[in-house]
């Protein structure tokens, strides 16, 4: 980068390295010194490869065995000689640097493109070498990568700077991972070579880090690196804490038994017998996992130090070896995690379990495919070219994982997310809160598709997850098959039906963003609050959307909103127009049978002189005849509009509440108010006040309503007659 760059003349200081975790592949760590001699005094004629870029290639062939090597020479030819006479403060030759980042990227399996990409990433910043040359030589793609790490490295991660800076770096990136994947390993690189900095540099650095790539490292699944920032980061950050770990490490690595070999060895004995084909590795824990597992247990035991990873073939091997390790060890059930079923966000695989020994020791085990293992340690780096078609192997694999091999998930949410963002502020914000967030919960839809929400994720999440700004219309949820507020917090495994209304004027309430966590749902509320000033104002009782009452009666807003609902005096409905035998009187359509026309109907004279009008079969007809009260004749005027009460019987099933509500607004009737009752064996009961412009078409609104699937029956409301 280029200010790691110096005048040869006046070279920084030589310090020692900032002390980092050993790591985990067997490959050395590459002596940049040796590297550097090579890349100046190594032959570089013309068709032949370089001495410097051997332990490159060696990498590069063991993951692309039939890989054109031509590009990377010529790439390494172009940056060594740009480059030339640029030292970095290390005082190595600075074509160690993308020599490292490319050896880097090499190992986790980067295809050709990125690595040339990675070989000229500082040329255009730090040399005289321009985008059309890099074009003219190595093609627009290639030109495209280098172009957005070079946009990377213009950016201030200062704090005041870091809102509207990010963005842009989105903006620059977000089109194709493999430009992130370049900035991570640059980032790696110089994080390991960051003992040459000033301590308060060194600091703001791991900081920067810590807060932005890291997280991004994890999401973009490329655990290989995150793993060894997170050593690196806590070694500068936290130096006694780190230390203290260190001494941890070194005393169980000096003691004569080793619990988790011996469990390691039971456990290839029980898949021998089981003639299963697996390798079983040990996988030491880095030093911030060995760190956490001791705040979490306390004083840690010799299996507490690494974790048992299990490498097979196939996907159904993977449930074969839990089914036979459950077996014949004692197994945690609590620590069984299922990522194959339903993957990460990060395209993350594996089974999780813990088997324990009879002295108590407890030892995590990882199950996984080589090809799931692949993914695992380089995310969106082990999938190759996004351009090219992929193979067989790589269709298999994928399984439609994602449509578009340019943005993984969260990533395309992501780009989603700062164009929707009202404000720079907005977006920081609503970022950093979500790269803060270390746990994911899998929720499922009724479909059977999954949505990944953060732990703490609500009803509100879900709904923007999965309907985008077209939950702003939500009035309701089902979690598990029961009515839920929006408010409800989700739980891992839970199943979530959101209920949407048909208004497409609905709007969001205010108070959704107490209960909005994630990135998507706050920004869509708050770009709409910002359109709209004046609206999402509802009191918790007006926008009962958003409340208990929303969520039992699960109508769209009108009706959630109605009087009867918010305990308000009911407005008087548009009736259809009744004609009376008693001049003057005023009328009243009973509300236990709610007539209309062409009922039979019939009327009695209440207090202050009001005529009620029932229908004929009403049960509060025969009661009051009983009593002696005289019937008053009524009949229907020309007025056609009419208030109706019916009642629909059904069995439970999914979206049946937004089929009722969307075959009643077909029909053309307005829901006034509405309520559903819990269901009993299976059964539900929804009974809906509704509002008719023309009471001729009650019939088909019955029909109708009869016609959505799981519906058994639909009457007019009836009330039972009075006690004598």
């Amino acid at each position: 980068m280029s200010a790691e760059a110096t005048n040869p003349a006046t070279p920084g200081p030589v310090a020692p390295p900032a002390p980092a975790p050993a790591r985990r592949k067997s490959r050395a760590r590459i002596d940049l010194r040796r590297l550097g001699r090579a890349a100046l005094l190594g032959p570089a004629a013309r068709g032949r490869l370089p001495d410097a870029i051997s332990h490159v290639v060696e990498a590069h062939r063991a993951h692309h065995p039939d890989a054109d090597l031509e590009p990377l020479r010529r790439a390494y030819v172009l940056a060594e000689s740009s480059h030339r006479g640029q030292m970095r403060k290390s005082g190595e030759p600075y074509i160690t640097h993308p020599l490292a980042v490319t050896l880097i990227l090499a190992e986790l399996g980067a295809e050709t493109t990125t690595l040339t990409a990675s070989l000229l990433h500082d040329t255009v910043e730090d040399t005289d070498v321009t985008l059309d040359q890099v074009r003219e030589q190595f093609g627009e793609e290639v030109r495209y990568l280098v172009d957005g790490v070079t946009k990377l490295e213009k950016v201030d991660y200062g704090a005041a700077a870091e809102p509207e800076t990010f963005r842009k770096m989105l903006v620059a990136t977000g089109s194709d991972v493999r430009v992130m994947s370049i900035k991570l390993a640059d980032r790696l690189h110089n994080m390991r070579t960051l003992g040459v900095m000033r301590p308060e540099k060194q600091a703001r650095i791991a900081k920067v880090t810590r807060d932005v790539l890291i997280p991004l490292a994890e999401r973009l699944g490329v655990q290989a690196l995150k793993t060894e920032l997170e050593d690196l980061v806590f070694a500068i950050l936290h130096p006694e804490e780190y230390e203290h770990t260190r001494e941890l490490i070194a005393v169980n690595a000096a003691r004569s038994d080793d619990p988790l070999a011996e469990i390691a060895d039971e456990v290839r004995g029980v898949l021998r017998e089981a003639d299963i084909p697996a390798e079983v590795l040990i996988r030491p824990r880095h030093f911030v996992s060995v760190h956490r597992v001791a705040r979490k247990r306390g004083e840690l035991r010799g299996a507490d130090f690494g974790r048992l990873l299990v490498l097979v073939n196939e996907d159904a091997d993977c449930y074969g070896v839990l089914g036979e390790l459950h077996t014949c060890l004692t197994p945690v059930v609590s620590e069984f995690k299922d990522f194959i079923a339903v993957p990460k966000f990060n395209l993350y695989q594996s089974l999780h379990t813990a088997v324990t020994r009879a002295d108590g020791q407890v030892a995590e085990v990882l199950i996984r495919t080589h090809q799931m293992h692949k993914v695992a340690e380089a995310g969106v780096v082990a999938l190759g070219n996004p351009y090219a078609p992929p193979s067989e192997e790589q269709s298999q694999a994928a399984d439609g994982e994602r449509a578009d091999p340019t943005r993984p998930g969260w990533l395309s949410r992501l780009l989603d997310w700062q164009q929707a963002a009202p404000d720079p502020d907005t977006f920081w914000s609503t970022l950093r809160e979500d790269l803060a967030q270390d746990r994911e919960i899998t929720v499922f839809r009724p479909d059977g598709g999954t949505l990944g929400l953060p732990e703490g994720a609500t009803c509100v999440d879900a709904a923007y997850a999965q309907y985008g700004e077209d939950a702003h219309a939500c009035i309701g949820a089902r979690v598990n098959g029961r009515l839920a507020t929006l408010s409800t917090v989700l739980r891992d495994g839970d199943t979530v039906q959101l209920l949407m209304g048909q208004d497409p004027a609905s709007e969001p309430s205010r108070e959704w963003l107490e209960h909005a966590h994630t990135p998507a749902a706050r920004i869509a509320i708050q770009r709409w609050l910002a359109t709209h000033p004046g609206g999402g104002t509802e009191s918790e009782t007006d926008d009962t959307r958003g409340n208990a009452a929303g969520a039992e009666s699960g109508m769209p807003g009108a009706a959630a909103r109605s009087a009867e609902a918010a305990g308000a005096p009911a407005a008087r409905p548009r009736g259809a127009e009744v004609l009376v035998d008693r001049p003057g009187a005023a009328v009243r359509l009973a509300g236990c049978c709610t007539p209309v026309p062409p009922d039979e109907i019939t009327g009695f004279a209440v207090r202050g002189g009001v005529v009620t009008v029932h229908r004929v079969e009403c049960a509060a007809v025969a009661h009051m005849k009983s009593r002696g009260r005289a019937e008053i004749g009524v009949r229907w005027g020309d007025a056609t509009e009419c208030r109706v009460t019916l009642v629909a019987e059904s069995f439970g099933r999914p979206h049946l509440l937004a089929d009722l509500t969307e075959a009643i607004a077909l029909e053309g009737a307005e829901i006034v108010s509405a309520t559903v009752e819990p269901p009993s064996q299976q059964r539900v009961r929804h009974t809906y006040t509704l509002q008719l412009p023309d009471a001729t078409h009650l019939p088909a609104l019955m029909r109708a309503m009869r016609d959505v699937p799981g519906v058994y029956d639909v009457s007019r409301a009836q009330n039972q007659a009075p006690a004598s």
